[in-house]
Order: C-alpha cells, then sequence, then structure tokens
C-alpha cells in the first residue's frame, strides 16, 4: 500500500517581508492616474480621426514623447511601444467611444 504525504497548504503573501505602507500606496495609486491624464489627453486628440479607419483596434500611448502605436492586439501595441522606448510606463486605450472594452 503506497503512502499517502499531506502537504502543508501555505496561505498568505508570498513575500511577507514586503509590505507597502498607505503613504506608498497612496503615490503610487497617484503616479498611475498621473500617467493617464497624461496619455488621456493624447489619446483625446487622435481618437476621432481614428475612430474612422480603426475602430476597436488599440492604441498605446507614450506620454513623453506623444508618440503612439496602433495594432488590432492590445498586447502587440504594447510590445511596439516598448520596443521603441524601453523601460517606460504607458497606457493602453482601445479606439472606441469610451476608450476602454468590455460591458458592465
Amino acid at each position: 500500500m503506497s503512502e499517502l504525504k499531506s502537504h502543508t497548504l501555505r496561505r498568505g503573501r508570498i513575500f511577507p517581508e514586503i509590505q507597502w505602507s498607505e503613504e506608498q500606496k497612496a503615490q503610487w495609486q497617484a503616479e498611475r492616474k498621473k500617467l493617464y491624464q497624461r496619455c488621456k489627453l493624447i489619446f483625446d486628440q487622435v481618437q476621432p480621426e481614428l475612430i474612422n479607419t480603426h475602430y476597436n483596434w488599440y492604441i498605446a500611448v507614450e506620454p513623453n514623447s506623444g508618440e503612439y502605436f496602433l495594432n488590432d492586439d492590445a498586447f502587440l501595441a504594447a510590445q511596439q511601444a516598448h520596443k521603441k522606448y524601453p523601460n517606460v510606463k504607458l497606457h493602453v486605450f482601445r479606439i472606441n467611444e469610451t476608450g476602454v472594452c468590455g460591458r458592465i
């Protein structure tokens, strides 16, 4: 008869020594919001002309240069942007009326 081994289930954080304080979380959220707002300005400028030709495509916006990258796949749009601008934060929008995909 074979023996059954019991495994101890570990629950909790993967790296419990890395804990963000509330200030760090708030700072991260503020940085993300600022990045989104900078990218949204560029998206709002180009969206009216792109909506006719690239409806439901994705646009990856690099806010420092103002350059954007189009593709029908969100991952490939971001990959194109990261190829030209490695290690930079960007935002990906969907080219439609709202700039997002999915339904609520």
